[in-house]
């Protein structure tokens, strides 16, 4: 066997309690009406794998328990602490009031390129957007700055949980990899 495949017990995967009692890492996710059950259950097992925080469902958007989450979740939705709001804009404020930097992961005139984005040592709350429309324009507005992930097709367009992966791995290498470490 050229490159055996760990199995299970070798990943030494803890229990969602463990998970709750780990160092926090300055990453909040906010999902502005995601209306796909799938995408939010996806965006559960995203935030577990790199340490989020937090989630915060606002607006239209699908919450636990649920059927649908749980098939994609794997059971994060178990361990990522999540919190839901009917106003995207007041999650906002309530997270900067808590010291998170607000982060739109929208395409605008002004974003700033995944690609050159080096975090600080500061928390931030990324806001994904809806599976059509993108993070509301009023919540772009309201954020403290926009990341853009460059893309070469003809869609410039990701699902939101391949997203949300992109962004929270980039944000986590860079922090891994900084001088202060």
């Amino acid at each position: 066997m050229k490159d055996r495949k760990l199995l299970g017990i070798e990943l030494h995967r803890i229990a969602p309690q463990e998970y709750r009692s780990l160092p926090g890492s300055g990453v909040a996710v906010v999902l502005d009406n995601i209306r796909s059950a799938h995408n939010v259950g996806s965006v559960f097992r995203t935030c577990d794998s790199f340490k989020a925080d937090r989630l915060v469902l606002c607006g239209i958007c699908a919450v636990p328990p649920s059927a649908e989450i749980h098939k994609s979740a794997l059971g994060a939705e178990d361990s990522v602490p999540w919190e839901y709001s009917k106003d995207t804009l007041a999650a906002l404020e309530g997270l900067r009031a808590e010291g998170y930097e607000i982060v739109s992961v929208e395409q605008t005139v002004n974003s700033v390129s995944l690609e050159s984005f080096r975090p600080g040592a500061g928390k931030y709350a990324l806001v994904f957007g809806n599976e059509v429309d993108g993070v509301a324009q009023e919540v772009v507005d309201a954020s403290d700055f926009s990341l853009e992930i460059p893309q070469f097709g003809t869609k410039h367009s990701l699902n939101v949980s391949v997203a949300a992966g992109v962004v929270l791995w980039h944000l986590t290498c860079c922090r891994l990899n900084s001088p202060a470490k």
